[in-house]
């Protein structure tokens, strides 16, 4: 194998290049003699011991025999002379009595004349072939431009199947299908029946896209073309579409097959958009994949996968029906998910005995496949950097603490005052959200740096959550701003730590006054087109459909929903403010307090009231009228013995519910409307941390 590498390589062309030299280098030197100075030249011509001479005339060069029977080398001699001593040479020659002498004219030798004249040209040459080898990846792809480059994957490797995938039974589902097709297509095609051609993969990233495309080309056991929508495009017009047509091609040959390209949206974005208009090259690439998935034969048994995380931004051209027929939505998993992951990356994993995978599934709301991969591996990593053998529960609390937060800077020295002010900070946030109703249950606060944050406040759900309610909304405006608040009525002198709080209370508030519907002023309508090109820049991609007086009123809503939550936050910490004082030493002391130990400082802590029933108008009234029952929520009570639920209204049903805060251990983060806000991605943006900053404009977790 090394051999045939040899000579597919530069090693060969190294090899022939040194051997064209030594044959060439005879011919541009003269003969094996010896030269000498002017000096000692013409001393050999005055004492008389030339046996004969010649001059080159040009070359300016006397090559002398010296007198002797020897066949000895050194009887051969030359020297240069200069153009003023030509006369003294010739003069010389004459008198040194040799047995003869000639001038010898110039003779160009044709060998050297021919490289003279071409050789700048082979030098182009050899450098124009090197360039065009590196960019095709080697010398033996020099004429293969246009080809595919393409990865293939054989049935003969090892096979990614459906056992390996986890969290994501109905895309699994969906491709069932599909992998049917490709071994019995005759079941389908008896009842008329067409397998889709296109399937769009599309999702978050670290969600499994590649790899159920991987695990669909397993379970088939065909041929799997993976290739990046990259690869398409190079700086040369045309060979884009030329490799199109040579990967449909391959496809086709070793039908049925399948054809993978990811991150499609490289190649397949809306055309004629961009500043400028559209790149020609990436245009003519997707012309010519729309051309061959048009061109698929029903019976070709070539299906095309693809995958993307922005499938707003692709042509519509490549999503109508007959060419990506099915999309398919690859979302973060739910809770179940997040166990199947779990337990399939922790095989080969030595685990400590009691250490729960479902307890840490519901640590990790939110969190993609990737993600919990990461999490094992990093309580892998910290287990051996322990030198233990077994992954305990410290270990795996650790890990998740390093993806959402990043690692702990244990370096980081702060003074006494700082810490303090974080202290009271991430105090302001966990007891606003204890004292709130639609808040979920704080499971940690910790003043130690990590990350880029000073300190953090993480508060966990307790379920997947898919949607978020406006009290929810407003107690999240509220809870961030807490660590502000806390800073002004203790210090009286706020820092710059609540940077990221306000940028995010700010974004919330303002999707609730454009998006949401949850302004009385503006009622329910969505302002903004907030679907500009995403290539083209946050700002030049979003049109504004609104008016400059309608542009005032959201300002100021956006104010009035900022400056509630700032009075309701200061309300609150002003009437448990000895709770904030305890929570803040309790910081100072431990420096992190776990679940059970917030909630023992939280024991005394005082209910905010409920809000009043809001209405998206004044005029209307509130409607008498409750909920129904349903029989899940019926056989539930009974299960859980607990009497049938009364049909209530739901301001009575909140009313009632003054009980304190449930600090259940599971759960997950802050939740923040369609994943925005600093809540994970993923799950309608459920879990989240909040923290203080260390004083930039940077989020105060890089992560979550």
């Amino acid at each position: 194998m090394k051999s045939k590498n040899f000579f597919k390589g530069p090693g060969i062309w190294i090899i022939l290049a040194l051997a064209l030299l030594v044959l060439i280098l005879p011919t541009l030197s003269p003969s094996g003699a010896t030269q000498v100075d002017t000096s000692v030249g013409l001393q050999l011509l005055k004492d008389q011991k030339v046996e004969q001479a010649k001059i080159y005339d040009g070359e300016q060069r006397v090559d002398l025999t010296l007198r002797g029977d020897d066949p000895d080398p050194a009887k051969n001699v030359q020297f240069y002379f200069g153009t003023a001593r030509g006369e003294d040479i010739v003069e010389a020659v004459n008198d040194s009595g040799a047995s003869g002498f000639t001038d010898q004219p110039v003779q160009t030798n044709w060998f050297t004349s021919f490289l003279g004249l071409f050789l700048p040209f082979i030098i182009l040459g050899v450098i124009f072939w090197f360039l065009l080898s590196r960019m095709q990846g080697g010398g033996s792809q020099v004429m293969k431009f246009g080809k595919s480059k393409a990865k293939l994957t054989n049935k003969d490797m090892p096979q990614v199947t459906f056992a390996d995938v986890a969290g994501a039974d109905e895309a699994v589902e969906e491709l069932h299908e599909i992998k049917e097709f490709l071994q019995d297509p005759a079941k389908f095609q008896a009842v008329g029946a067409k397998i889709p051609k296109g399937v769009l993969l599309y999702g978050p990233p670290g969600t499994g896209k590649t790899l159920l495309a991987r695990a669909v080309a397993g379970e088939a056991g065909v041929p799997f073309y993976s290739i990046s929508g990259s690869d398409f495009v190079e700086m040369f017009v045309g060979v884009g579409a030329s490799r199109v047509r040579d990967l449909f091609e391959q496809a086709k040959t070793n039908a049925p097959a399948i054809i993978f390209v990811d991150e499609i949206d490289a190649v397949g974005r809306h055309r004629g958009a961009g500043v400028g208009g559209g790149n020609d090259e990436r245009e003519q690439t997707l012309n010519q994949l729309l051309v061959e998935m048009d061109g698929f034969d029903g019976n070709t048994n070539v299906i095309l996968i693809a995958a993307t995380n922005r499938p707003d931004v692709l042509d519509p051209a490549l999503l109508r029906p007959g060419r990506f027929d099915r999309q398919i939505g690859v979302e973060a998993p739910d809770m179940q998910g997040r166990l199947h992951i779990l337990q399939v990356h922790a095989k080969g994993k030595p685990m400590a005995e009691g250490v729960d995978l479902e307890t840490v599934a519901r640590k990790t709301p939110g969190f993609t496949g990737a993600d919990l991969a990461n999490v094992l591996n990093e309580a892998a990593l910290l287990t051996a950097r322990s030198n233990a053998q077994l992954i305990d529960d410290r270990a795996l609390d650790e890990a998740i603490d390093r993806v959402i937060a990043g690692p702990q800077k244990r370096s980081r020295v702060m003074k006494e005052l700082e810490r303090k002010i974080t202290a009271y900070h991430e105090g302001g946030h966990a007891l606003v959200a204890a004292a709130l109703r639609n808040t979920d249950p704080v499971t940690k606060v910790t003043i130690l740096p990590r990350g880029r944050a000073l300190g953090y406040t993480m508060v966990l759900p307790q379920d997947d959550k898919y949607s978020v309610t406006r009290n929810e909304l407003l107690d999240q405006l509220a809870y961030a701003m807490g660590g502000r608040v806390a800073e002004e009525i203790v210090f009286h002198d706020p820092s710059t730590g609540a940077s990221n709080d306000i940028e995010k209370a700010t974004a919330t508030a303002r999707k609730m006054v454009t998006q949401y519907g949850m302004s009385e002023r503006i009622g329910s309508v969505k302002l903004g087109s907030g679907g500009g090109e995403p290539f083209l820049g946050r700002d030049m991609g979003q049109e504004r459909n609104y008016s400059d007086q309608v542009a005032y009123v959201v300002d100021e809503e956006v104010r009035r929903l900022l400056d509630n939550a700032h009075d309701e936050a200061y309300q609150i910490l002003t009437e448990n403010r000895d709770v904030l004082d305890r929570l803040a030493l309790e910081l100072l002391e431990r420096e992190t307090l776990n679940q059970a130990e917030i909630a023992e400082v939280f024991s005394d802590v005082r209910k905010r009231d409920v809000r009043e029933v809001w209405l998206s108008k004044p005029t209307r009234q509130v409607h008498s009228l409750p909920p129904v029952v349903s029989a899940k929520e019926r056989r539930e009570a009974a299960a859980n013995g607990q009497p049938d639920p009364d049909t209530v209204s739901p301001q009575d049903q909140i009313a009632d519910a003054d009980l304190p805060q449930d600090f259940d251990v599971s759960g997950n983060g802050l939740p923040q409307p369609e994943g925005s806000g600093s809540g994970h991605p993923g799950q309608g943006g459920t879990g989240g941390t909040a923290g203080r900053t260390d004083g930039t404009d940077t989020p105060e977790q890089t992560n979550r």
